[in-house]
């Protein structure tokens, strides 16, 4: 199979000691190294099935295979969007985009109340899940959801602004099963830069 058509690891914008202390090396390079490079392959195995079938009319499971590739496809995607979330806290702005602060403000009253409530959907996500901040352009808001897993509770058409990964393989290393500290910790390293570019692209 062509190798362009398969999806592949991406690096990470930032050294694996560059999340410390919030976010260990060893907890960064296992979180990026095997549980995402696991989603990558796991959606190209799918692709190749896919092509093989296509080449010798294998039967398919349509159904299963459709459900296989929705969750390590997201996997992939959302794992690509939470590395580009984060910064190094010695590079971190504290200052937010005029568009983004206007948009959460307006929506959610306050900066303060957006965290508040924003860290309520992330630790409340049943299992493993996400907490996703995302736009909607029919109504000209952003919106706070979870993800249960890595594709459930998704809302199609829903633009992505920014991913919180609440996987217990995202933090259990440095936080044991205390998923609120980990979210805590997150917001020092959140990149404000990266979550104000993607709502501007969609303003524009």
């Amino acid at each position: 199979m062509n190798q362009e058509k398969l999806y592949s690891l991406p690096d990470l914008p930032y050294g694996y000691k560059d999340l410390g202390p919030y976010i260990s090396e060893e907890q960064l390079r296992l979180h990026h190294q095997k549980h995402h490079q696991a989603y990558v392959n796991g959606a190209n195995i799918i692709f190749e099935k896919l092509e093989k079938a296509k080449q010798d009319s294998t039967e398919l499971d349509v159904k299963a295979i459709a459900k296989e590739l929705s969750f390590q496809a997201s996997g992939h995607l959302l794992h690509s969007l939470f590395w580009e979330n984060l910064q190094p806290a010695s590079q971190k702005k504290d200052e937010l985009g005029k568009s983004l602060e206007e948009a959460l403000n307006e929506e959610f009253g306050s900066m303060e109340r957006f965290k508040k409530l924003f860290t309520q959907a992330a630790v409340s996500v049943e299992g493993s899940g996400w907490a996703i901040l995302v736009y909607c352009q029919k109504t000209k808001r952003p919106i706070i959801v979870q993800a249960e897993k890595h594709n459930v509770n998704v809302i199609p058409a829903f633009s992505i602004l920014m991913v919180l990964d609440v996987w217990e393989h995202a933090y259990y290393l440095d936080y044991k099963n205390e998923r609120a500290k980990f979210i805590e910790a997150l917001w020092q390293i959140i990149n404000w830069e990266t979550v104000t570019k993607r709502l501007e692209y969609l303003l524009n």
